[in-house]
């Protein structure tokens, strides 16, 4: 049999393996965000102290929103702190921050780092200056609601949770094409997958924003990993590792902005994809444990690498049907095609009923979503050639526009 033939059934059995495991706990996730919410009481009798680091580099256009939403959190003063590291704006970041801290000098702090080197050098400098029981982490784009901190004080001290993972939700969804795909992508990953595991008690992520940490903990694991693209995914393993529980709180919401532009989304991506990949490789003894959590871990750590098989399979499935040689083979190139592109409408249906306000417009979005997931794979190949190359490792930030356009999921 000729080995392209091979290869494409290899690729398309890891696709579906994958694709399957995957959908399955979304859908869990989703049906029970739709269906199944309970009311919460949240009483707590005793506010714990909690210090928000917030990392900001040339973020002039969002920061002062940020600080503003934090100085209207309905949580006593006395018992919070807002940290800014600054780490080597040449905007006028700086100049915002510190009039903030001139206004609010009891609860605002401003840091500035000598040498800037990427976010979670940035969070380290920050950890020492802190005063809280709890770290919360967020960027400088955040937007957090109102009542996030006294529902972080009952999920510490009330469930007794040492890690809490929040929901971001997207601020600028309705800026053009590219941000409404996005929060397409978004309510997936929180409301589907992420959920899923919470509810399947698999292995809860941390995403990079959003989320709270005992600073005791944080401090026996070192901190966070300065030599790392994905310094939230590798804390998140490390904490599994260790035998600790992250929260999945889809009550603690935080709105924040997506990348707007093509280039600012590649580039973001890329980090995000390359980080994990370099995770999976790290941690890939985790699969050894044979446990639930770990087993989930590694299907998470290995996603964008299974976007590599899905690309190549797409590619092999028209070399086929152009160079068709046996019967079979074109079939199930074709049905490969036609499969993919059946999901990603059914799946762009569904997202536009579900997520509100609807638009008519929307489903003219549908065959965006499919280039979108094909430039995914794009950039996870692109991420798997720099790790094989040994490409410097170089954490940049995203754009922010500054714009808003708050919807509901």
């Amino acid at each position: 049999m000729n080995p392209l033939y091979i290869l494409f059934l290899i690729t398309l059995f890891i696709v579906f393996i994958w694709s399957t495991y995957n959908g399955l706990i979304s859908v869990t996730g989703i049906f029970h965000s739709k269906f199944l919410h309970r009311k919460i009481s949240y009483e707590v009798k005793n506010y714990p102290m909690i210090s928000i680091i917030i990392p900001v580099k040339n973020e002039e256009k969002v920061i002062g929103r940020c600080l503003d939403a934090f100085l209207k959190i309905d949580y006593p003063h006395d018992k919070m702190e807002i940290i800014i590291v600054e780490d080597g704006s040449i905007d006028k970041t700086i100049d915002i921050c510190m009039k903030y801290t001139e206004k609010y000098p009891n609860l605002i702090k401003f840091l500035q780092k000598s040498i800037s080197n990427g976010k979670p050098s940035a969070l380290n400098f920050g950890l020492k200056y802190t005063k809280g029981e709890i770290i919360g982490i967020f960027d400088a784009d955040s937007v957090p609601e109102s009542d996030i901190l006294k529902k972080v004080a009952f999920y510490f001290n009330v469930l007794k949770v040492d890690v809490l993972q929040g929901k971001t939700l997207p601020i600028n969804t309705n800026e053009n094409i590219l941000t409404k795909i996005i929060s397409y992508e978004d309510f997936i990953k929180y409301e589907g997958r992420i959920k899923g595991k919470e509810i399947l008690k698999l292995f809860v992520p941390l995403t990079g924003s959003c989320y709270f940490i005992k600073k005791k903990l944080i401090l026996d694991i070192g901190g966070w990993n300065e030599n790392c693209l994905s310094e939230d995914t590798e804390l998140a393993i490390k904490l599994l590792e260790k035998g600790i529980k992250i929260k999945y709180a889809d009550d603690i919401i935080c709105w924040q902005e997506n990348p707007s532009k093509i280039k600012a989304f590649y580039k973001q991506r890329k980090r995000w994809l390359r980080g994990t990949m370099e995770a999976a490789i790290k941690y890939g003894k985790l699969i050894r444990r044979l446990s639930k959590e770990s087993i989930d871990a590694e299907m998470t750590l290995i996603g964008p690498f299974i976007s590599i098989p899905y690309l190549l399979s797409y590619l092999l499935a028209i070399y086929f049907i152009i160079f068709p040689s046996e019967e079979i083979i074109v079939i199930l190139a074709q049905l490969f095609i036609i499969a993919s592109m059946v999901a990603s409408i059914i799946a762009g249906i569904i997202l536009s009923i579900i997520i509100k306000p609807r638009k008519k417009y929307d489903i003219l979005l549908i065959p965006f979503i499919y280039v979108y997931w094909i430039i995914q794979t794009i950039i996870a190949l692109h991420s798997f050639i720099d790790i094989i190359l040994k490409k410097p490792i170089k954490w940049e930030r995203t754009e922010k526009s500054g714009i808003s356009t708050i919807i509901s999921f």
